[in-house]
């Protein structure tokens, strides 16, 4: 077993730095759990909590039910994959998935055993004799998971440990972790700023700003329903539009208005939003969620001057001026706007996000 929690944690530095404020987080047993947040958030300092390297200054951190705020590392049967390898360049590729068996007195036969099984899992058996330096760098990385896989340890810890690898590879050894959680049957905490890594890899997202958590949930909940800006715009591709306004009501129901631009909202999100008549908003609009206008009426209509087109492979973006703001959307290739042109997009608006122009918190999942 191997469930953590946090208990009103809160991590001070010395020179009166606060890295986290009041965290309180269960992370249950065999979960894959993904730390989510910009530099110096405090999803490290978390990471190294658990490991040990870093003190509690309050609150508890407990393993199952024992309280582990003074238990020192090496009693805390963890692994720890880093970002920069940490492998020792002198030793073979053996040696250094060897080293932590050996520091602990394991058999020669249990060493080989589990070194050449974490080998052929990774598919590195070929490179046992080789030292780092005549490894790429997606080899060099498998060989630092192998290193952690052998202890089998209760926690697998992972910081940023695909931040050295080009695009196509993080893709593949994003594929290779998700299939390693899957056969070890153990905790991961993995920490990340990518929204890609966290929303391929995650049970459960923690989404983090400047030490405090802003919301926790799934990948789906947390793109679909985030709980404020900041959670909407720190995932999606390309991000969160957001358009400032109010909230008017008229003869059609509730509507959105900036200048010119009106938006009719859906029945249920007027329910969610009734007694807000009046008040200052912003709205977030998704990339992907407009389409060419087609049918859509005119309250689901958002117009505008295509500023550019830019081509991605499959999609295009497209990036158009909607009452002096800028937005981008993401539509097929099929669309045949051009910059210059004037645009009429439809909306998909029962996927439309409402926050408070002050509190920034989304009105409509509170």
């Amino acid at each position: 077993m191997a469930r953590i929690q946090f208990e009103s944690v809160r991590k001070q530095y010395p020179n009166g730095y606060t890295a986290l404020e009041d965290l309180n987080l269960h992370i249950a047993d065999k979960e894959f759990l993904v730390l989510l947040g910009p530099s110096g958030c405090g999803k490290s300092t978390t990471l190294n909590m658990i490991a040990g390297l870093e003190d509690v200054t309050e609150g508890h951190l407990r393993f199952d039910a024992e309280i582990m705020n003074t238990v020192p590392p090496h009693r805390r049967d963890v692994s720890m994959v880093f970002q920069s390898y940490a492998l020792y360049p002198h030793k073979t590729v053996y040696d250094n998935i060897a080293f932590g068996l050996k520091m602990r007195k394991f058999d020669k036969a249990e060493i080989d055993r589990r070194v050449r099984d974490a080998a052929r899992r990774l598919e590195i058996e070929p490179l046992l004799e080789r030292r780092p330096d005549q490894l790429s760098g997606g080899q060099r990385q498998r060989v630092a998971l192998g290193r952690a896989m052998v202890r089998k340890p209760q926690v697998f810890l992972m910081d940023e440990p695909l931040s050295n690898l080009d695009a196509a590879l993080r893709i593949s050894m994003r594929a290779e972790i998700k299939q390693l959680h899957q056969a070890m049957q153990t905790t991961f905490v993995y920490v990340t700023h990518d929204q890609a890594e966290a929303l391929t890899l995650a049970d459960r997202i923690v989404v983090m700003r400047s030490g405090v958590v802003q919301q926790i949930g799934t990948p789906d909940a947390i793109y679909e329903r985030p709980s404020n800006m900041f959670v909407a715009s720190f995932l999606g591709n390309p991000p969160i539009n957001f358009i400032r306004g109010s909230l008017a009501r008229q003869p059609q129901g509730l509507v959105f208005r900036c200048g010119e631009t009106v938006l009719t909202l859906p029945d249920a999100a007027a329910q969610k939003l009734a007694g807000h008549d009046g008040r200052e908003v912003v709205l977030g609009i998704r990339a992907e969620d407009v389409a060419e206008s087609g049918d859509a009426s005119e309250g689901a209509r958002l117009g505008g001057r295509i500023l550019s087109v830019l081509p991605v492979g499959s999609d295009q973006f497209l990036e158009m001026e909607v009452t002096q703001t800028k937005l981008f959307f993401r539509v097929g290739k099929e669309c045949q706007y051009k910059a210059g042109d004037q645009a009429q997009l439809a909306i998909h608006l029962n996927r439309l996000h409402v926050f408070d122009a002050e509190t920034t918190r989304n009105l409509l999942w509170a």
